[in-house]
């Protein structure tokens, strides 16, 4: 077997794992809150979100992939197509094994992260310090500090504000007739922009910024109109009891929770399949890509790869954020679904590297904050952040380590 053939073979049992471990990890995201707060048990989170991430992938996913480089590493410097393929397969394999002991520790890491620490590791080996940008990787570690803060802001003054409008209120029930219309409103059209302009499909869409707006706008303004009459309906004859308040607010979770697995699907599947994609344009035209168009099978794989992470091992850090953090209930877990939506789109908008993982985890943290710091289990909270710290420089070793071997059992 050819040495092209042999490292595409081998991307793709490490894409498989990759997507097997993102999976375990990044279900947590999508349904953490919804498991912590009792809306959804364990296995309905994975029985919603297994096919949901699989159709995300598949029909929703980018069907073309940059080099997966991330401007970290500028491939001009390495020109030789067998190192870089070799180092993309380092790569993919380094950051599948750190993201998979992470969920098997049961704690929340950023995937993306993990590639870029895996992609500076060959890198560096492969083309020395000067081929590293080191503002983007500069830029990264900026975001384990701007996604959590960002989102925990939101989710802390959302979640003031429930408290303070609704639950504070002598007709608490009526007070949530009232605002959860609205607060319905204003999620679709959270969830409407993120869709037109944080999914493949909703960019490949290319809708007009005014036009898409004022659709947005017209789906946001009838969600409110529907659900303040189905609300209103529903709590005429409902008792002043903080349960209907919740129950409310857990209809609504579970939506969030279930698009978010959809998006995880559409968005996170290049993480896995995209250095293959890159891998397997090199072995069929040898020679360097700019971009890499992913074939639809390699789609497929990635979905049920997430899909069988999810089934197998999304439980374990599900419950690390749902439950260990802080307690949460429909009108917290909401709080955060909110929150970290709205940070992750705000700042991708603004050019921001943000981490989905990091944006959910400081939202159930700012969500416990505004009942104060006894609210946080502070030691989890450490170790969680500790791994964050941990996931660029272990992702870089292992690639280097990775890399070496191959390159010194291949070439030498």
């Amino acid at each position: 077997m050819e040495f092209y053939d042999l490292i595409f073979y081998l991307s793709m049992a490490a894409g498989l794992l990759m997507a097997f471990s993102l999976g375990a990890n990044d279900l947590a995201n999508a349904m953490a809150t919804a498991v912590g707060s009792g809306a959804l048990s364990v296995r309905q989170a994975v029985l919603i979100a297994a096919p949901l991430t699989f159709v995300g992938a598949v029909f929703l996913g980018a069907h073309v992939t940059a080099t997966i480089t991330r401007g970290v590493v500028n491939p001009e410097h390495i020109a030789d197509p067998k190192i870089m393929v070799l180092g993309m397969f380092s790569a993919l394999l380094a950051a599948s094994l750190w993201v998979l002991i992470a969920s098997l520790a049961a704690l929340p890491v950023s995937t993306t992260h993990s590639i870029v620490g895996s992609i500076l590791g060959f890198g560096l080996v492969a083309g020395g310090p000067e081929v590293v940008n080191w503002l983007i990787l500069l830029v990264v570690v900026l975001s384990w500090v701007i996604s959590p803060l960002f989102a925990g802001a939101i989710a802390y003054l959302i979640f003031t504000h429930i408290r303070r409008f609704i639950f504070y209120q002598k007709h608490y029930l009526q007070q949530a007739g009232k605002w959860a219309p609205r607060w319905i409103g204003l999620t679709v059209l959270i969830l409407g922009f993120s869709f037109l302009f944080k999914t493949p499909l909703g960019e490949a869409i290319d809708l007009s910024v005014p036009v898409a707006v004022i659709l947005i706008f017209m789906l946001a303004v009838l969600a409110w109109m529907i659900f303040r009459y189905l609300i209103n309906k529903a709590t005429r004859h409902m008792e002043q009891k903080v349960e209907n308040v919740e129950g409310i607010f857990r209809r609504l979770q579970i939506m969030t929770s279930s698009y978010v697995s959809l998006s995880l699907g559409a968005n996170d599947v290049a993480n896995a399949v995209g250095p293959v994609a890159v891998i397997y344009i090199i072995v069929r035209q040898q020679a360097l890509v700019a971009e890499a168009e992913i074939p639809v099978f390699l789609l497929v794989i990635g979905g049920l790869g997430i899909a069988a992470g999810i089934a197998l091992l999304g439980s374990r850090v599900i419950r690390t954020v749902g439950t260990r953090i802080t307690t949460l209930t429909n009108t917290r877990g909401f709080s955060v679904n909110y929150g970290s939506a709205t940070a992750v789109l705000v700042a991708s908008l603004l050019g921001m590297p943000v981490s989905t993982t990091h944006a959910c985890v400081g939202g159930v943290t700012g969500v416990g904050l505004a009942r104060g710091f006894s609210a946080i289990d502070l030691k989890v909270l450490w170790r969680i952040m500790a791994y964050w710290v941990l996931t660029v420089p272990i992702a870089a070793l292992t690639s280097i380590v990775i890399f070496q071997l191959l390159r010194w059992t291949i070439f030498f």
